[in-house]
């Protein structure tokens, strides 16, 4: 039977004390991990102008791929390019800025509640810089923006935004993160279009300007009494109230959306009711505008023209056109929503 010597027997022991002291330094270690992430990203947070965090492929291992779920906080990403800036139908600069708004709004709303900060961070990637985030998060096109949620294992699974969610920018942002996170991201707060110093200009500007204008409109010599003007005008508002125009200004709604599938293809007619690009608001105003026209025209001018043969045949003319202008307008209703709208004939013609 072989025997161990005092020198082994020592060795050994010290080597399992020393094991056992790193797994009792290991241990808190662990547990306090995800709780020292959460701390520095609220120090990066707190260095960021707007709140939002700029990652890389470092950060995304340090606080993502590198950590097991469930973790204690969700990292909402915005992917961006800046090569792509300049292509005006992607409008990143836009929705980077709305993004920052967002997460600003959502900082001081919830200023009095670190547990609620602590949960949610906004963040950006910047594709030269993190090109390999990108693939892990599959990302091929943008605008894009990813919801990481706590259990989310695969970057892949994480939760995408919808595009329809980008169509009234920070507000319909705050309305998916609310919704997807059960935080309270509060109204968001804009900057003043003009600052205090531009608006002392324009006052001052308007003052040295009105006793010029009153000398014009006593002279009746102003555009408001040249009534070509007041014609122009008055097809300007029908056609902008006939296109929904105000509903495109309130809601922010783009005038067309890049193709997921195929970037370099663009929408401009989106199938769902629940939301209308401007593209399709001003081809249905364009449509209503000829028909509104053609029946000026015929109630107004056509009942001038003294030659029975021409009156009819302007008439029939203008009313095929607005036969079919009308029927493009029912196909793209049908189109959008689903429901038909068809005619119906007397029973008595059956």
């Amino acid at each position: 039977m072989a025997t161990i010597s005092g020198e082994t027997l020592l060795r050994r022991l010290l080597l399992a004390a020393a094991a056992a002291l790193l797994l009792l330094l290991a241990t808190p270690a662990a547990a306090d991990s995800d709780s020292d992430r959460a701390a520095e990203l609220l120090a990066l947070q707190s260095r960021s102008k707007s709140g939002v965090i700029h990652l890389d492929d470092h950060s995304i291992s340090r606080f993502l791929t590198s950590t097991k779920p469930p973790r204690s906080y969700s990292l909402l990403v915005f992917f961006d390019a800046t090569q792509l800036h300049d292509k005006s139908e992607l409008h990143l600069p836009e929705l980077r800025r709305e993004f920052s708004l967002l997460a600003a709004a959502f900082a001081a709303n919830n200023a009095g509640d670190p547990a609620s900060r602590s949960k949610l961070f906004f963040c950006d990637l910047e594709f030269k810089e993190s090109q390999s985030s990108f693939a892990q998060f599959g990302v091929n096109s943008l605008p894009h923006i990813r919801l990481v949620g706590p259990e989310v294992r695969s970057l892949k699974d994480s939760e995408q935004m919808d595009q329809g969610d980008f169509s009234r920018m920070a507000e319909s942002m705050s309305e998916f993160v609310e919704s997807r996170t059960r935080l309270r991201v509060g109204p968001i707060a804009r900057p003043p279009m003009l600052s205090k110093m531009q608006i002392t200009i324009v006052c001052a500007l308007i003052l040295i300007w009105l006793p010029f204008a009153a000398k014009k409109v006593f002279a009746g010599e102003t555009l408001l009494h040249d009534k070509r003007v007041w014609l122009v005008g008055a097809v300007f508002v029908y056609f902008f109230s006939v296109a929904g125009t105000m509903h495109n200004i309130i809601r922010k709604m783009p005038m067309f959306l890049v193709d997921r599938n195929d970037p370099s293809k663009l929408v401009f007619f989106y199938q769902g009711s629940g939301m209308q690009l401007g593209a399709e608001g001003f081809a249905v105003g364009f449509l209503y505008t000829i028909v509104g026209l053609l029946m000026a025209l015929m109630t107004h001018l056509l009942v001038r023209v003294r030659n029975l043969n021409v009156q009819r045949l302007i008439m029939g003319s203008a009313l095929l056109v607005c036969f079919w202008a009308v029927k493009k307008v029912v196909y793209l209703d049908n189109w959008k929503t689903g429901y038909g709208i068809h005619g119906f004939w007397p029973s008595g013609w059956n």
